[in-house]
């Protein structure tokens, strides 16, 4: 069971981290097709507009944790179906 738990946290963290990376790389490619520039690269800096910044830190934060999220829902699902159980981190709730 622990090897099985040690590989649910890497195959999870590896999911999470890739899904990441592709969420953020397509909104930099929505953000540069609706606005026609590219996404600030710094939002803290003071030349960035506040508008600019709030809507790709709103934009970006969003779609990434939506990928995080899924991503973490599928591993712990192929988990399930692999063991027949969830891993022990995850608790059955109602719905």
């Amino acid at each position: 069971m622990a090897s099985g738990s040690k590989m649910y946290s890497a195959a999870g963290l590896a999911a999470t981290v890739g899904a990441a990376m592709v969420a953020r790389k397509l909104m930099t490619a929505t953000w540069k097709v609706s606005t026609g520039k590219k996404p600030p690269t710094n939002p803290e800096h003071p030349d960035v507009s506040m508008g600019e910044a709030a809507a790709w830190a709103a934009a970006s934060g969003v779609a990434v944790g939506l990928a995080r999220m899924l991503a973490a829902r599928k591993t712990a699902e192929y988990y399930r179906k692999s063991t027949g159980h969830l891993p022990a981190n995850l608790e059955d709730v109602d719905v």
